[in-house]
């Protein structure tokens, strides 16, 4: 007898205890029968694992309670990720931009150029080095030839009034 005739008598012989098996495990009446076809179906592309087993029914019993407690975690999961109300839905962030946004981008940026425009030299340059250029304060500081305080000093300062102009835009 091959692995694939073993298969089929074995489940043909235990269906009625792995169908009980399967419902003493609390599961939706007529799901058994799901429950064992899936069995059979994973059990098909392996049919010689049932060889040398020393209770075919018994493994046949417990893998199929194994897989019915894996649909019931999956049916509760998708419970619990499909359970949101339509309005939850729509307060959900979509994957695509709105069709100003590159615009309002461009926008942004132009104010911001302009307020780094209006910065002092050194105040600028401490905010170009920083933002665009990646240095450290120390960095910075040791270019310029000033005080690390008054690199962070210029930073602070350079940030709030870029923060200003763009608040006073979008007030």
């Amino acid at each position: 007898m091959d692995d694939n005739d073993l298969l089929n008598q074995a489940i043909a012989l235990h269906y009625h205890d792995i169908t009980a098996a399967v419902a003493r495990r609390g599961h939706v009446r007529g799901s058994e029968a799901d429950i064992v076809h899936d069995l059979y179906l994973k059990l098909a592309v392996r049919p010689g694992i049932l060889r040398n087993k020393s209770s075919i029914g018994a493994f046949l019993c417990r893998a199929a309670i194994n897989l019915g407690i894996d649909r019931l975690r999956r049916q509760n999961f998708e419970a619990r990720l499909f359970s949101g109300t339509e309005v939850e839905a729509e307060n959900v962030a979509a994957d695509t931009l709105p069709p100003d946004h590159w615009l309002q981008v461009e926008a942004r940026l132009r104010l911001l150029r302009q307020a780094i425009g209006e910065l002092s030299e050194r105040r600028r340059a401490v905010f170009i080095l920083h933002r665009l250029h990646g240095l450290s304060s120390d960095q910075i500081a040791a270019r310029l030839g000033i005080t690390r305080n008054m690199v962070d000093r210029h930073l602070r300062m350079a940030l709030a009034h870029c923060l200003d102009r763009l608040s006073e835009e979008a007030g």
